[in-house]
């Protein structure tokens, strides 16, 4: 297992992906980080399911698990893979793992996850206008785009007419 060292929230953020609108870590690399196995990981939320709601954990939809599996290569079924799809948990749902799975890494790698979460949502914030600025000069160029398109298909089409007249 990896040492609770290296596990830094840089390290973490690549591990969040955003599904149906929550940002949400994999079952499979939290217990990677907790260092227990997944179906345990899976048993201690399960024996608790009061305590995680469908926006503190979900489990995928066979559609969200292939596209999963193309963007970050999570295994198939069978020969040793997942027989079932992941549950993913957004960051309330890792902070109650902590609270259900009872040891201290499970504590430590829970604090070093949420640092992680509210990293990225200061860097989302942070950078909002530029993300707004960036997506008005994307629609002024597709704009200037279609009027260049247009304005080409005219002259083609008078060029037409001049050489065939």
């Amino acid at each position: 297992m990896e040492k609770l060292e290296s596990v830094t929230p840089e390290k973490i953020q690549t591990l969040i992906y955003e599904i149906r609108g929550f940002q949400v870590m994999l079952d499979s690399d939290l217990a990677k980080l907790y260092q227990i196995e997944t179906k345990n990981l899976n048993k201690a939320a399960q024996r608790n399911v009061e305590r995680f709601p469908e926006d503190f954990r979900f489990q995928l939809t066979d559609e969200e698990t292939k596209f999963l599996r193309f963007q970050i290569g999570t295994s198939n079924s069978g020969a040793g893979g997942r027989r079932y799809n992941p549950w993913v948990y957004t960051e309330q749902g890792v902070s109650m793992l902590a609270t259900v799975l009872h040891s201290e890494v499970a504590v430590q790698v829970s604090v070093s996850i949420v640092r992680a979460f509210v990293q990225m949502r200061h860097f989302i914030s942070a950078n909002g206008s530029l993300f707004e600025r960036l997506d008005s000069v994307e629609k002024r160029q597709l704009e200037t785009e279609e009027r260049l398109n247009r304005n080409l298909l005219q002259i083609d089409e008078k060029l037409y007419d001049i050489l065939r007249g």
